[in-house]
């Protein structure tokens, strides 16, 4: 696929927009390593190479993450390499990205406020949106790793 058109420059209030989105999410009460982790999960589930490669790296930036990047796609087979914690919130970023398939089933959402309060879970919430909705917005678009820097 090639690009179909730079988002950021055909339209910059909504790309201010999603920017201030993403400024809350890295400012929220979500640790950032979790949060890179939603983006990867939710970035795998959708299929945008763009994301994938940029969050790859961004988690590789803050430590030794490896083992965790190639092996997210299936996190539930390796519990050793996530905490009780990040655990929750892939599953809420599972549950909230493919949202049609069954919403939030009560078990998860009670997993997930055993780990983060009532304020968390709506940072988390907002944390996952988001990534959902650059993923949409850099595949509806034709965005893909290297096509353009920001």
């Amino acid at each position: 696929m090639s690009l179909r058109l730079n988002f950021q420059k055909a339209n910059p209030p909504a790309y201010q927009a999603m920017s201030a989105l993403e400024k809350y999410t890295r400012e929220s009460s979500v640790d950032p390593v979790t949060n890179e982790l939603i983006k990867l999960r939710a970035s795998q589930i959708n299929g945008c190479a763009y994301c994938l490669d940029m969050h790859a790296k961004d988690l590789m930036a803050m430590g030794n993450h490896a083992d965790r990047i190639l092996l997210l796609s299936v996190w539930r087979e390796v519990p050793h390499l996530f905490t009780d914690q990040e655990r929750a919130a892939l599953e809420l970023t599972e549950c909230v990205t493919n949202i049609s398939v069954e919403g939030v089933p009560q078990p998860v959402y009670e997993k997930v406020r055993q780990y983060f309060t009532e304020s968390e879970y709506v940072d988390l919430l907002i944390a996952i949106n988001t990534i959902n909705s650059w993923n949409r917005l850099a595949i509806s678009s034709g965005l893909f790793p290297g096509c353009f820097k920001s």
